[in-house]
């Protein structure tokens, strides 16, 4: 896609160019776009400070000008806007794609130099230009070490630069505009909160699809369209210019609505800035996150969510939540509404039956009490009923059909019961952080009639301080615990089993370690009786285990059936000789 950098950075940014750099104390500094011509016509009181930056190609701050006494002229018509966005070169120059990994750049490409926690972007300005890259954007705290990169390779009169206050911002407001802004041309829904995210994603989906929408979802399992699998998802909410394609592609296609989740990383790092939200919706907020790569603190991560609502046209919030329950206040646009079991709320649920298979409730709509069943257990499916109710509301859907809907809705990974011969309760879930796996126990145990079997491991080359906290919230819920193997990826397993055991060793609940996760999984199904409830944490929808860097199939649906199956065989063999046994007598 050729696209001119004028045309799709400067319908939303102002952009800037200084030409004849060198000539700048004759006072040939032109302004693109308010047609100024020379610096003499608008007064020449620029201070030596400046004059010798703009001779470097470079563009002084607002601040900075105004400190160095320069006049009003100058600013309103030289610097207006300048502090958003300034461009050195050639703005004509057509870009055939955008980049923010310098691996993936090719000729024509416009860079973008992201700043990250670990790797900075304008580390790579040569190798970029060596691949071909016509533009380069990056921040303005950058210019001086990039344009001296430039000079280096000789590569001044090559590329066009452009710099910015942060490119990530710019980023977003540059990837709507050269996807034409596809979030506009179909409904868009943003989903945030700690827990429930994935869940009430896919129960939008398959309630609006129920109504004969196509509809577009992307999240932390995978991004589709309609039953179409485009891709699996490396992370909850993609950077903005994939998040941008990946909308064009789904306007293209016709999507009617699109349901994203919308993590709290994506919020702070702008990267669904400019996308046209029409209703945001938040589930929860708990302990999660804090880290010095993601949030420092709870506050900032309540922020971060909050942002959503500060770009939405409609939202819906917990009530029964601390923090959830107070953006209306902040926001206060009178345009949020709040659902809940406990608090007087906007839609609220009454009547509540809780079984091993199902949640039953009453909801007041339009005026009218309806009876909701919905096939995901949990009083936490209520909350996420609750929540995706109110978006079908909103976007018109019939009650009936939604109703209808609820009442067969599944979520891979997500609470799954996984049907078996034995006809014992086993639930898939992916909780692999201490909420999430104290909510999951928690919420089986309360409806739960005989024990609760918990089997979970924890991933390798990750956050190695919530293992043992893991083992010790089994310890304290579950009835017996099996710890045993996740994703150990390049660890040892042993060694990740220990530490979780470290935990569970603080409390008095019944446990044992086995490493190999198909035999702790085994070992669960044959201790199991007919009231009982395995809950399988940790890995819900992922159909792989990593071990060393390689992913291995393994899918707990197709491991449970291959165990109870072999479990019937052997007990089919069993009884066969016995029963030869019995007959040679």
């Amino acid at each position: 896609m050729l696209k001119k950098i004028k045309d799709w950075i400067g319908s939303n940014l102002d952009v800037y160019k200084v030409e004849n750099a060198n000539d700048v104390g004759a006072g040939l500094v032109r302004h693109i776009w308010k047609g100024e011509e020379t610096a003499s016509q608008i007064g020449t009181t620029l201070t030596a400070q400046i004059m010798n930056d703009l001779q470097k190609g470079l563009v002084h701050t607002l601040n900075a000008t105004r400190t160095a006494g320069t006049n009003k002229d100058i600013y309103e018509v030289i610097l207006s806007g300048i502090e958003e966005l300034k461009a050195k070169g050639n703005v004509e120059v057509e870009i055939n794609n955008i980049q923010t990994d310098s691996r993936k750049v090719a000729q024509g490409d416009l860079f973008v130099a992201i700043k990250g926690f670990e790797v900075d972007g304008h580390q790579y300005i040569k190798d970029v230009i060596v691949k071909g890259a016509s533009a380069i954007l990056i921040n303005d705290e950058s210019i001086v070490n990039v344009a001296k990169a430039l000079s280096e390779i000789g590569a001044v009169d090559n590329v066009t630069l452009v710099s910015c206050p942060d490119t990530r911002v710019a980023v977003a407001k540059c990837a709507c505009n050269y996807y034409d802004n596809p979030s506009r041309k179909f409904k868009l829904v943003g989903i945030t909160g700690t827990k429930g995210k994935t869940t009430t994603s896919f129960m939008v989906k398959q309630l609006l699809e129920k109504q004969g929408l196509k509809v577009g979802l992307l999240g932390t399992i995978a991004v589709y369209i309609g039953d179409k699998k485009l891709e699996d998802s490396d992370r909850t909410t993609p950077d903005s210019v994939k998040l941008q394609s990946i909308f064009a592609q789904m306007a293209n296609e016709k999507c009617d609505v699109v349901v994203m989740e919308v993590s709290s990383q994506s919020l702070k790092l702008h990267r669904v800035d400019g996308s046209d939200f029409d209703i945001g919706v938040f589930t929860n907020l708990s302990e999660d996150h804090i880290s010095k790569n993601e949030h420092p603190d709870m506050e900032d991560y309540f922020n971060s969510k909050v942002r959503l609502f500060e770009i939405c046209k409609y939202g819906y919030v917990n009530a029964d939540d601390l923090k959830t329950r107070l953006v209306p206040g902040i926001i206060n646009n009178g345009n949020i509404q709040t659902y809940g079991i406990d608090n007087a709320c906007d839609i609220l649920a009454k009547d509540i039956t809780i079984t091993n298979s199902y949640v039953d409730f009453r909801v007041r709509v339009n005026n009218k009490n309806e009876r909701i069943r919905t096939g995901i257990p949990g009083r936490f499916s209520v909350y996420n009923t609750l929540a995706a109710l109110s978006i079908a509301l909103r976007l018109g859907c019939d009650i009936e059909k939604v109703k209808e809907a609820l009442e067969t809705i599944r979520v891979p990974g997500r609470n799954e019961l996984v049907d078996n011969k034995l006809g014992l309760t086993i639930m898939v879930d992916y909780a692999h952080s201490p909420k999430s796996l104290e909510s999951i126990l928690q919420s089986v145990k309360e409806y739960t009639r005989g024990r609760v079997i918990s089997v979970f491991g924890c991933g390798g080359d990750r956050d190695s301080s919530k293992r043992p906290a893991m083992g010790e919230i089994s310890g304290k819920i579950a009835d017996y615990t099996i710890i045993t193997s996740d994703n150990p990826r390049t660890e040892d397993p042993q060694l990740i089993v220990d530490q979780i055991e470290e935990g569970i060793k603080k409390t008095k609940g019944k446990y044992e370690v086995i490493v190999d996760r198909t035999e702790a999984i085994k070992k669960a199904i044959k201790m199991a009786k007919k009231n009982d409830l395995i809950v399988l944490a940790g890995k819900g929808h992922e159909t792989y285990q990593e071990i060393n860097h390689k992913k291995h199939p393994y899918d707990e649906r197709i491991i449970i059936k291959e165990i109870i199956d072999g479990m019937e065989e052997a007990k089919n063999s069993e009884n066969s000789v016995k029963a030869d046994s019995k007959g040679g007598k």
